[in-house]
């Protein structure tokens, strides 16, 4: 029987029991595909992410309790707090190669900065019936990128974003897609909420990767390259962010929950 290091970190707040937990498991070598989602599916979080360590860096691959992802936020913020607390204490920064290409995390003092790809939104000019009915509101607008299967409904109101209900079982039928809500905020510049029940999660507490299409949007409109993001979860989060031409600084912190082993 083989042991593994475990971690489960929140991310994206300074406080145990809020922003998006995340599990880490730190790697040698790759476990087979079917392993690493029976170990993200044991886990039961919105993202499980695995690492091993190459000439440059790191390689990551995360997991929901279904399916592997392509970019996950969170769970790059929680890995590379991993290694700047528990592996490598010395770095100053670390760099993961993914399916979405190089990623670079930054630490500066307590706060984790990442460098994520920017993704332009583009409308959606004919939205699915499934969606419009499982949003049970109808948005200003809505959007997609080529980048993620996502769809971006645009409300008029952060209370439109905070208190909508939306059909899960609806939604959930939108697979590859989930459906991400925002709008702009009051005390933020913008604020968000992200579905995915297709992907074994229902509402994620903070999803950093959909600010790569947010912060361009919100940018944007407002006319700023700095843009201070809340999800609008239950959990809740910020993120503190930076459009910088094709690239996005996602900036969050995060806090150590557990430590452990597991046994496969």
């Amino acid at each position: 029987m083989k042991q593994l290091q475990i971690f489960q970190i929140d991310a994206f707040t300074q406080h145990v029991f809020a922003g998006n937990p995340a599990a880490v498991c730190p790697l040698e070598k790759w476990l087979d595909d079917s392993t690493l989602q029976a170990i993200a599916q044991e886990n039961n979080l919105a993202e499980t992410a695995f690492f091993i360590p190459t000439d440059q860096g790191f390689h990551i691959r995360w997991f929901t309790p279904r399916h592997e992802v392509p970019l996950c936020g969170h769970a790059t913020l929680a890995s590379a707090f991993v290694i700047f607390t528990e592996i490598k204490k010395e770095l100053k920064s670390v760099r993961f190669e993914s399916k979405s290409g190089p990623l670079i995390v930054t630490r500066k003092d307590l706060l984790l900065v990442m460098d994520f790809p920017a993704y332009p939104m583009i409308p959606c000019q004919n939205p699915p019936k499934l969606l419009l009915q499982g949003l049970r509101q109808q948005p200003r607008e809505i959007f997609v990128v080529k980048e993620d299967p996502n769809y971006y409904a645009v409300f008029e109101t952060q209370e439109q974003v905070r208190t909508l209900k939306p059909d899960l079982h609806l939604i959930e039928q939108l697979h590859p897609y989930a459906v991400v809500v925002t709008a702009p905020g009051k005390k933020t510049d913008c604020v968000s909420r992200y579905f995915a029940p297709s992907y074994g999660i229902a509402e994620d507490p903070v999803t950093g990767s959909i600010h790569c299409a947010l912060v361009p949007y919100w940018a944007n409109q407002l006319k700023k390259s700095k843009i201070h993001a809340c999800q609008a979860s239950q959990r809740g989060g910020d993120l503190f962010c930076k459009l910088m031409e094709e690239r996005v600084l996602i900036g969050g912190y995060a806090v150590k929950y557990m430590t452990g082993m597991i046994s496969i």
